[in-house]
């Protein structure tokens, strides 16, 4: 990842490409979709005791610019979580 991101990687063989935070694979998408759920700073700190504050910042930066991929990214677990689901409850009927 450039500069721009630091501690900010894709790489094909972690996290599934995905942009995460590279000491610890956190994919920025969990960490801006808990802050789009209305989870606060110091909760995702408290909840993620290896992210740094400015793993913070790094990934609130990182979504400002690339708001598409992370929005995409957020509703494709969404689409596959829910998918999970029925198959999972179409099993215990």
């Amino acid at each position: 990842m450039e500069d721009a991101f630091p501690d900010i990687e894709s790489n094909a063989g972690v996290c599934g490409g995905e942009p995460c935070i590279v000491s610890i694979r956190i994919p920025v998408w969990v960490l801006v979709q808990a802050k789009l759920l209305g989870t606060i700073e110091s909760d995702l700190l408290k909840c993620y005791p290896t992210v740094r504050s400015e793993d913070l910042v790094n990934a609130w930066s990182y979504y400002q610019v690339h708001k598409d991929e992370i929005y995409n990214q957020i509703r494709g677990k969404e689409e596959e979580f829910k998918w999970k689901a029925i198959a999972n409850y179409s099993y215990t009927i």
